[in-house]
């Protein structure tokens, strides 16, 4: 699912802190669970209807609530100036590795099993790493770029080829990998506006009105009637969507990032769990260790991260 921008505050007063970070915490893990959610509502239309569909509404069930709080929170008089932008080109770079990486998302969902994306789709932090030394001239020690080597032996794992168990179907493992490197890409390109003055909520809303657009456009091609339960589903996922972006936004604006990014990880503990529930899909041994070693890989980054920025 989509990352929301984080929004960097002044700290709050000492004595407020340690309830602040308590509801960063409960905010970043409500997040995980509610995009654990919209995962599963993805995974339940079974491929019925098109990737293309499921993004293009996605997006345009998001869009009424994203843009009635952004409206709501912005200067009266002035609050129609949140769509204004001077950077229109790195929008269009924006929403368009957003939409692979959901592309990529939505599909591993309907072929994989539930953890196994959300697992997979931590390689995030992984490719993030490794992209920022060409792109933003950042330096990566030895220490990260171990953390990236191993993290991506948890891929492997994951893959378990040649060890008596089924493996993964490919092409749906590429396609949430892919997803990840335009996550990150994404990510990127989000900081460099973020630098240049944009507000998250410009990011945000231009994201959800280009993925309409373009989901809309790709879903003339086979478009599919929904069912009334369909419908449900659909807009279910826009809904619970926006949600889990307004918890995670909540969660950056009143915690440290270094603190609450590895709560995000909980996420894997809720698609568990309703992937048992829901469809029986029960990890063997070698997805465990997969998992364990992709979060281990990116806890650490995050680790070295707030040691760097120290």
């Amino acid at each position: 699912m989509s990352r929301p921008i984080p929004i960097v505050h002044a700290p709050p007063p000492e004595s407020d802190a340690g309830a602040a970070r308590r509801r960063a915490i409960l905010a970043v893990m409500g997040a995980a669970a509610t995009f654990a959610l919209a995962a599963a509502a993805v995974k339940a239309l079974g491929g019925a209807i098109p990737v293309t569909q499921v993004v293009l509404f996605r997006n345009l069930f998001a869009i009424p609530v994203l843009l009635g709080l952004a409206l709501a929170s912005g200067v009266p008089g002035r609050r129609w100036r949140v769509l204004a932008t001077r950077q229109p080109w790195a929008h269009a770079q924006r929403i368009f590795y957003g939409l692979v990486g959901m592309f990529g998302s939505f599909y591993g969902y309907v072929h994989l099993p539930l953890a196994t994306v959300t697992a997979l789709g931590f390689t995030m932090p992984l490719f993030l790493t490794a992209l920022s030394v060409p792109l933003l001239g950042e330096k990566v020690g030895w220490r990260r770029t171990s953390a990236v080597l191993v993290g991506f032996l948890g891929v492997l794992a994951m893959l378990r080829p040649g060890l008596g168990a089924a493996p993964l179907p490919l092409p749906a493992v590429a396609g949430v990998l892919a997803g990840a490197v335009a996550w990150a890409m994404a990510m990127i390109t989000i900081r460099r506006m973020g630098e240049r003055g944009e507000s998250g909520a410009t990011i945000t809303l231009w994201f959800a009105l280009g993925g309409c657009l373009v989901g809309g456009a790709l879903a003339l091609a086979d478009w599919v009637w929904p069912t009334p339960a369909q419908w449900a589903l659909l807009a279910f996922i826009g809904l619970i969507s926006a949600l889990a972006q307004l918890l995670m936004t909540a969660a950056y604006r009143s915690g440290e990032a270094t603190l609450i990014a590895p709560f995000e990880y909980s996420g894997i503990i809720w698609t568990m769990a309703l992937g048992v529930l829901l469809w029986g899909e029960r990890p063997v041994i070698m997805d465990f260790l997969g998992i364990a070693v992709l979060v281990a890989s990116g806890l650490y980054i995050w680790y070295r991260e707030a040691r760097l920025r120290a």
